[in-house]
């Protein structure tokens, strides 16, 4: 039988974990081995009870992991990867946007061969300042993380245990689990599912939050915007040689007129602006490559795992930087 993950980042959850969990356990709990991990991002309400409470009426099924502070989404889904064991891992949200219908869809589509599978939608239901946020940040991805036109970075998606592998060995902080999947494979698929209302509260992300998301995407795996200063230091170097050659035929040549001081000075401020603008980013580059390598912050911190009883001895936990405590285990 297929062992199946699915990894929920949870936040806030009070109202929807519970029934989203039971939902997916009369689903699924007879079609595959299946596997529920919590990721419990440091919630202000009553959803460390919850989620508690459904490790211990589903001690088979139900890994739940609590996290020391609030870490982010994607941080909180890597948790849940490195603690993943199954053949696929679904990775949805907790407040019923994602259908935990369609997951059957997924798995059938990921069985074709792919290492990903992306859903997308025919209707999506958010407010227009997500769906303007989400717009944006698909537009910049294609630039950025040469991500396919006819893609959409849905946080609802399925990988297999070989892109899982490849995902989790990123210890990096501030992960940005598209970016890392790009950068692992391309053999990408896509399928179109529903999208629902979402069933209680407003979505957590505010604008910072997006602009967070962005400057990640931009700073943490990509050079391009040193590459693109780089370029404009070009640039402005090439017009201050330009305006200063025009400027010292004036100078040298009877028939033309004699440059201003004003043409003089713009022709050096630009070359020697110029020309700094490009050191720089040269040095930035350097500099960026060394950052994108030795930067060691925490992805995560776990305080606490309650892990499912039946997988203590064949769970591959990735833990690098994971210093939480297992209090089945005592370790």
């Amino acid at each position: 039988m297929t062992r199946l993950s699915v990894v929920i980042p949870v936040y806030n959850a009070e109202k929807t974990i519970e029934s989203l969990c039971n939902t997916l356990f009369d689903l699924y709990r007879n079609s595959f081995e299946l596997e529920v991990v919590l990721v419990n991002d440091n919630s202000r309400d009553s959803t460390h009870i919850i989620c508690q409470r459904l490790h211990e009426a589903n001690p088979e099924t139900v890994t739940y992991i609590r996290l020391a502070r609030n870490f982010g989404e994607h941080s909180a889904v890597m948790a849940g990867l490195n603690n993943a064991t199954g053949d696929y891992a679904v990775i949805m949200d907790d407040d019923f946007q994602n259908p935990p219908e369609e997951i059957s869809r997924m798995v059938a589509e990921i069985e074709k061969g792919y290492d990903v599978v992306y859903t997308h939608y025919p209707v999506k239901r958010d407010s227009i300042f997500r769906n303007l946020g989400s717009a944006f940040n698909d537009k910049m991805a294609n630039v950025i993380l040469q991500k396919p036109a006819d893609l959409y970075l849905s946080s609802f998606k399925i990988m297999n245990r070989f892109l899982i592998n490849e995902v989790i060995i990123y210890t990096g902080p501030d992960p940005y689990i598209d970016a890392i999947i790009f950068r692992s494979t391309s053999n990408i698929g896509r399928v179109e599912v529903r999208h629902d209302k979402r069933r209680h509260g407003r979505s957590n992300y505010t604008i910072g939050k997006l602009i967070s998301l962005w400057g990640n995407m931009v700073v943490s795996y990509s050079l391009i915007p040193l590459r693109i200063l780089g370029l404009a230091g070009f640039i402005m170097t090439l017009i201050g040689v330009f305006v200063g050659g025009t400027s010292l035929l004036d100078a040298i040549l009877p028939y033309r007129q004699d440059p201003t001081e004003y043409e003089t000075l713009i022709a050096l401020t630009t070359f020697f602006r110029g020309f700094q603008l490009l050191a720089v980013s040269v040095v930035g580059e350097y500099v960026g490559r060394i950052y994108l390598a030795l930067n060691c912050d925490p992805q995560f911190v776990i305080r606490e795992k309650f892990s499912a009883q039946k997988k203590l001895q064949i769970a591959a936990v990735h833990t690098g930087l994971n210093h939480g405590y297992d209090k089945k285990t005592g370790k």
